[in-house]
């Protein structure tokens, strides 16, 4: 709520100063973005700048630091099934967590996000545009392709930019992602210690590197355990076609009794043939996912998950994005996050 004392006009620096008890050029600073302010003292600006209601003018800020105070989220590769193939689905669990948790990773930074779809050539076109022209500081990428083409353009235009897993190819880029293998390996040790020795595996998309190293980590593991004929059937990161790798895999190994898969929706689509074909999970099939996406505690039966931490993967790209237009020789940063395994009643 505004201050008494200030309501009465447009709340300016002096009065959050006022409040705060702070010097004009100490709110000045916080209200810039800058850096060397003390925590304690960004938090009485902070409070203050709430209880007077004043509102930064972002163009005379832009004036003096050279800066939008904006960073574009670009999105792509995660098309509707229920629309045209260059619109995203924000109901994709992996898409609607993720730009979720940059947006609140945002906000306490004073930086606004600009939400740009990166799904045709027109799209990246502006997404390059409005960056180049000054209308945002950096690029926040969220991807389901490994290959997406937008990166590499943001690497040649020299924008500071961070985008979501480890990208196909090698690029000076900096990202984010979870250790994958460690992931697969932790279900593979899971199923095990249930006593499951007839293990399957629902792949991702041949061309996502997470999906090889989810695979490769089940893998070995499996074979340390003397299981190394783990059948295998390719999926595409959705409930239709978990389902459908699903089918393959009974077809196959009838017999089978524990059930990987490289996301969270394949799996469910995995339970949901398993039940209509008989089958009880987890009585007669353990079945564990990957991501620990919202639906997972939610399924029935609960589902078993690998956890990707999501709001921490975000939050760190934020942090890395805001550190290199500060600093734009800032060398490039890899973040691996730990991957741990969610278990519940699915297994």
């Amino acid at each position: 709520m505004a201050d008494p004392a200030t309501s009465a006009a447009r709340p300016t620096l002096e009065d959050v100063a006022r409040v705060a008890g702070v010097s004009r050029a100490t709110v000045s600073r916080v209200v810039n973005g800058r850096q060397d302010v003390a925590e304690h003292l960004q938090e009485l600006v902070r409070d203050a700048i709430a209880r007077t209601g004043y509102v930064p003018n972002r163009a005379a800020r832009s004036l003096v630091t050279r800066r939008s105070g904006l960073v574009v989220v670009a999105v792509a590769g995660a098309a509707s099934p229920h629309g045209p193939p260059d619109e995203v689905d924000f109901h994709d669990p992996f898409v609607g967590r993720a730009v979720g948790g940059i947006l609140r990773a945002l906000r306490p930074r004073d930086v606004d996000p600009v939400l740009m779809l990166a799904e045709t050539d027109a799209d990246r076109v502006r997404v390059l545009g409005h960056l180049q022209q000054g209308h945002a500081d950096g690029a926040l990428l969220v991807s389901t392709r490994p290959d997406d083409p937008l990166a590499p353009l943001l690497v040649d235009a020299g924008v500071p930019a961070v985008i979501f897993a480890h990208p196909a190819a090698p690029l000076p880029v900096s990202f984010v992602d979870v250790g994958n293998r460690e992931g697969g390996a932790l279900a593979a040790e899971h199923l095990v210690a249930r006593g499951r020795r007839r293990l399957v595996v629902i792949e991702g998309p041949p061309d996502v590197p997470s999906a090889h190293e989810r695979l490769a980590g089940f893998r070995d593991v499996a074979a340390r355990h003397g299981l190394p004929d783990v059948a295998t059937a390719p999926g595409g990161f959705s409930f239709v076609t978990g389902a459908e790798a699903m089918r393959t895999l009974l077809a196959r190994e009838p017999a089978l009794d524990g059930v990987f898969a490289a996301n969270d929706l394949m799996a469910l689509g995995a339970v949901d043939v398993l039940e209509e074909a008989g089958r009880r999970v987890p009585q007669d099939v353990s079945v564990v996912g990957f991501d620990d996406s919202a639906l997972a505690p939610v399924a029935r039966p609960a589902l078993t998950s690998v956890r990707q931490p999501i709001e921490e993967m975000t939050a760190e790209m934020v942090a890395i994005l805001l550190a290199q237009i500060d600093a734009p020789d800032r060398p490039v940063t890899e973040s691996i996050f730990e991957a741990t395994l969610q278990v519940r009643a699915s297994s």
